[in-house]
C-alpha cells in the first residue's frame, strides 16, 4: 500500500518562486485504478514523479507498506523505482538505438537477473501487450500505438506493486488510445495504477477512483482510504546494479548508430598509437638486430681478463672544510681543489696459479678455448733475403702461441697448404682474409719488401727459424755469475738453438666472424711450456732469482718490476692476459657466472676483473636506441594527449544527444554510478577501436616500410616489426586513456536530474 502525508513541494528559480504541491496527503489501495485530474500547474506531474522516486518532497512523507521514506538514500529511491515502480510515459521514452527486446529487458538488467529469465519475462510480457511478432524490432520501425504497448511491458517486466502512467494517450489517436486503455485497465485488477490525465472521460470511464487537484491541493477524491497504520511494514529494498558488461552493450548499439562519428573519433586517437607503434616496431626490430649481432659476430669476442693495473673512478671526495659531498653543477660561485688520484682507485688481476687450476676445472661444455697470452720473450733467429742472421721481432712477426683445444681451431681455420704443427719444432703462418701479410710482418720473417713483391705459398713452406735457449743467448760478465749480458756472438747462438720450421699456411675461414689469432707466425703451446722449463734452471734465472737487481741492468727492482725482468728473460709463466671463447652465446652468460663464483668468496683486491668487450659495445648501443625511442616516444604521445581530449569531448556530446536515455534509466532505477558506467563503456568501445585501428595501420605501414629498408641497407631484413606483447600494451593505453578522458563527461551525465532529463526532446 501506498500512503502521502502531507507532501509538499516548493521551486524555486531566482526570485520565482513556486508551490507545486502544499500538503497534499492520500491513501491508495494495492488493487485500484486511480486517475488524478487537474488542470496545468495544479501539481499532478509533480505528484506522479514523487511517487515514482524521480524528484525528492520538501517536506511531509511518502510510506510504502507502513516504511517511510524520508530516511532514503540515492540508492534506496534507485531500488525503489526498479523493484516497486513502473513508469508509462507520454511520449513512450524507449531507448532507440536498442530493440524492443532489449527495451523490454533492460530494467531486468538492473535487478540481476539471468540473461535466460531476462528474455523469458520480457517474452511473456510483448505476448501479454501483442507485441510477440515485433520482439527484433527498433522503436521508429513501429507505430504510437505499438511502442506505447512496449513502454507498458517494461512497465510490467519487473512485476511492480505500483504503474504510474503520464498522459499515457495523450500522443495516441481515439481507436488505440481505447486499446491502450483497455489494457491499463486490465493491468489495474492485480496492482496500483495512477494515471494522470486532462481528459474527464477517460477518467470517468476507465479508473476506478478519481482524485482532482488544483494549485497543488487535494480537491475531490470519489472513494477516498484510509490505512492501517499500526500493520507491520512488509516494505524491503533489494540493491539495484548495471554490469559493465550491459554497459557496454548499450554503448555499443548506440555507437552503432553513429558508425561514421564513431570510426573518424577512433581514427583520430588512433594517429598517436600509430606513431608509438612505428617506433616500438622499429626499436624492436633493431633489437633484434642487435641481438643477432652480439649472438653471431659479438658472440664470438672472448672475455678477457687482463693482468694489468685498471684505473677505476669513484664518486666526487667531500673537499676540506665540507660537510657532503660536492653535487653536479653546483648553484654557487665557490671553486673547489681536489686531487685527481684521490678519486680514483687502481685494482691488479692477480692471475696466479690456483686461478689458472680454477679456470682449467670450468665445464669444457661452455667455452671452445681458453687462451692465455703468455709474454714469453723467446729469442728467435732467421736469415733474411740476403742471407743475414736477423733477430725476429715478436710484435711484428704475429709470434704468439695458437690454442690449446686444436680442434676449435681447425673448425675456424681453412689449412690452405701443408699441415698443421703437430711437435714443438712445426709453427704456422696465418694470412688474413686477402690472403695478406703486412710489410713488417714480411720483412720481421726475413722477405725482401722493397719491391713490393708476391710471394707464393710455397715461398713460405719450408722458412727455418732457430730458437735460442736462455744459457746461449746470456752469458755471465765475470765468474760471479751475478751479472749478465746477450752475447754478441749471434753464429754461435744458433749454432746451439733449436730449428723451427712452417709445415702450413692457414687462413680463418668465411663462416667465422671473429679470429682467435692474428695473421703472423704461430707455434704450439708446448714450445713455450719448453723454453720455460729450460728458463727455470738457466744460469740467468738463477742469479735474478737471488737478487733483488737486475742483473742485466743492476737496477733496484719491486714486485712489478720483478715481475716484468722474469717475464724478459722468459721465466714467468703466468700469463699476462687470457681470453676465454665461449662455445655459444648462451653459454657465455654461463662462463661469466663462473668467474663471478670465484669471486664470490674473495675480499675486493683479490677479485679478478673481466671484461666482456661484447657486452660493453651492446650496452653503448642499447642505451642509445633506447633514448631514441624514449624520446621519439613521448613525441608521438603528444598526440595520444591531444586524441584523448578530443575524445573527452566527443563524449560529453554523446551525454547531450543521450540525456532522455539517461532519464529513462534513471526512471528504470539505475544509480548514478550505472549512468557512469554506460558512458565509461563508451569510451572504452572507442578507445579499444582506436587502439586496434592504430595497432593494424601500423602493421600494414611496416610492410611498405621493410621493403624500403631492404632495398637501402642489405642482409637487413624486418626492420621494422611490431610485438604482439607491443600491440597489446598499446592498445590497452589507448583504453585506459579514453577511458580517463570520458570521466569527466560521465560524472555531469550521471549528476543529472532525471525529471530534468526525461523532459529534453
Amino acid at each position: 500500500m501506498l500512503s502521502i502525508e502531507k507532501l509538499t513541494k516548493k521551486y524555486e528559480i531566482g526570485a520565482f518562486k513556486q508551490l507545486a504541491l502544499n500538503e497534499v496527503s492520500m491513501t491508495f489501495r494495492k488493487q485500484e485504478f486511480v486517475s488524478i485530474l487537474g488542470p496545468s500547474g495544479s501539481g499532478k506531474t509533480t505528484l506522479l514523479n514523487m511517487i515514482g522516486g524521480l524528484d525528492r518532497y520538501d517536506s511531509g512523507d511518502i510510506i510504502i507498506n507502513n516504511k517511510s521514506t524520508k530516511h532514503f538514500k540515492d540508492a534506496d529511491w534507485d531500488s525503489y523505482r526498479n523493484h516497486s515502480i513502473g513508469f508509462v510515459f507520454q511520449s513512450y521514452n524507449l531507448i532507440p538505438h536498442i530493440s524492443v527486446l532489449d527495451n523490454v529487458e533492460i530494467g531486468l538488467t538492473l535487478s540481476g537477473d539471468t540473461q535466460v529469465d531476462r528474455k523469458k519475462r520480457a517474452m511473456e510480457v510483448l505476448e501479454r501487450v501483442g507485441l510477440i511478432d515485433h520482439v527484433h524490432k527498433k522503436p521508429n520501425q513501429l507505430s504510437g500505438g505499438q511502442m506505447q504497448r512496449v513502454a507498458i511491458a517494461r512497465a510490467l517486466v519487473n512485476s511492480p506493486d505500483i504503474i504510474l502512467a503520464d498522459e499515457p494517450t495523450g500522443s495516441l489517436d481515439t481507436e488505440t488510445s481505447t486499446q491502450i486503455m483497455a489494457l491499463i485497465q486490465e493491468i489495474a485488477k492485480d496492482k496500483l495504477v495512477i494515471m494522470v490525465t486532462h481528459n474527464q472521460d477517460i477518467a470517468t470511464e476507465y479508473s476506478s477512483r478519481i482524485i482532482e487537484l488544483k494549485d497543488g491541493k487535494v480537491i475531490g477524491d470519489s472513494d477516498p482510504y484510509e490505512i492501517k497504520k499500526d500493520e507491520p511494514s512488509k516494505f524491503s529494498l533489494k540493491r539495484t546494479s548495471m554490469s559493465f558488461l550491459q554497459a557496454l552493450k548499450l554503448s555499443f548499439n548506440n555507437l552503432k548508430t553513429k558508425k561514421f562519428r564513431t570510426l573518424t573519433t577512433a581514427f583520430a586517437g588512433s594517429i598517436g598509437i600509430i606513431g608509438v607503434a612505428l617506433v616500438l616496431s622499429l626499436s624492436n626490430g633493431l633489437g633484434s638486430e642487435i641481438d643477432k649481432l652480439e649472438t653471431s659476430a659479438l658472440g664470438e669476442f672472448p672475455i678477457t681478463i687482463s693482468e694489468f693495473p685498471q684505473q677505476v673512478e669513484f664518486g666526487p671526495p667531500t673537499p676540506e672544510f665540507e660537510e657532503e659531498p660536492l653535487e653536479d653543477f653546483p648553484d654557487t660561485s665557490a671553486v673547489y681543489v681536489y686531487d685527481r688520484e684521490a678519486t680514483r682507485t687502481t685494482h691488479v688481476n692477480t692471475i696466479n696459479d690456483e686461478y689458472i687450476d680454477y679456470l682449467m676445472a670450468m665445464d669444457e661444455a661452455i667455452y671452445n678455448e681458453i687462451q692465455m697470452s703468455r709474454s714469453v720473450t723467446m729469442p728467435i733467429y732467421t736469415e733474411n733475403f740476403n742471407g743475414d742472421l736477423i733477430r725476429v721481432n715478436r710484435s711484428d712477426a704475429g709470434l704468439s702461441e695458437l690454442p690449446n683445444n686444436i680442434d676449435y681451431f681447425n673448425d675456424t681455420y681453412d689449412l690452405l697448404t701443408g699441415s698443421i704443427p703437430n711437435d714443438t719444432s712445426e709453427i704456422l703462418l696465418v694470412v688474413d682474409e686477402y690472403n695478406r701479410l703486412t710489410v713488417d710482418t714480411l720483412s720481421a720473417l726475413g722477405f725482401e719488401t722493397n719491391d713490393m713483391n708476391q710471394y707464393d705459398f710455397n715461398d713460405f713452406i719450408g722458412k727455418e727459424f732457430t730458437l735460442v735457449f736462455n744459457d746461449d743467448y746470456y752469458l755471465p760478465t765475470d765468474e760471479t755469475n751475478e751479472r749478465f749480458m746477450v752475447n754478441q756472438d749471434t753464429d754461435q747462438m744458433v749454432e746451439n738453438g733449436m730449428t723451427l720450421t712452417i709445415t702450413g699456411v692457414a687462413r680463418v675461414n668465411p663462416e667465422t666472424s671473429m679470429s682467435i689469432v692474428s695473421s703472423g707466425v704461430k707455434y704450439l703451446p708446448a714450445l713455450t711450456d719448453m723454453f720455460l722449463e729450460d728458463a727455470e734452471t738457466s744460469n740467468i734465472v738463477q742469479a735474478q732469482t737471488d737478487n733483488d737487481i737486475n742483473v742485466l741492468t743492476g737496477t733496484p727492482l719491486n714486485d712489478q718490476s720483478r715481475k716484468s725482468i722474469l717475464r724478459s728473460i722468459g721465466a714467468l709463466s703466468v700469463p699476462s692476459q687470457i681470453n676465454i671463447y665461449s662455445s655459444g652465446f648462451d653459454e657465455k652468460e654461463s662462463v661469466k657466472a663462473y668467474l663471478d663464483e670465484y669471486n664470490a668468496s674473495k675480499e675486493s683486491d683479490d677479485q679478478i676483473i673481466y671484461t666482456d668487450l661484447a657486452e660493453l659495445i651492446t650496452d653503448i648501443v642499447s642505451t642509445t636506441l633506447n633514448t631514441t625511442t624514449y624520446v621519439l616516444i613521448a613525441f608521438s604521445a603528444i598526440s595520444l594527449v591531444v586524441s584523448s581530449i578530443m575524445i573527452g569531448i566527443i563524449t560529453y556530446v554523446s551525454v547531450l544527444e543521450r540525456t532522455k536515455e539517461i532519464g529513462i534509466l534513471r526512471s528504470l532505477g539505475a544509480r548514478k554510478r550505472d549512468i557512469s558506467r554506460v558512458f565509461n563503456a563508451e569510451t572504452t568501445i572507442i578507445g579499444f577501436t582506436a587502439g586496434s585501428l592504430g595497432v593494424i595501420i601500423a602493421f600494414l605501414l611496416t610492410i611498405p616500410i621493410n621493403i624500403i629498408i631492404e632495398n637501402l641497407v642489405d642482409d637487413v631484413e624486418n626492420i621494422a616489426s611490431l610485438a604482439v606483447s607491443h600491440a597489446l600494451f598499446l592498445i590497452a593505453i589507448s583504453i585506459v586513456l579514453t577511458y580517463i578522458s570520458g570521466l569527466i563527461p560521465s560524472g555531469i551525465a550521471a549528476r543529472k536530474n532525471p525529471v530534468d532529463a526525461l523532459r529534453v526532446e
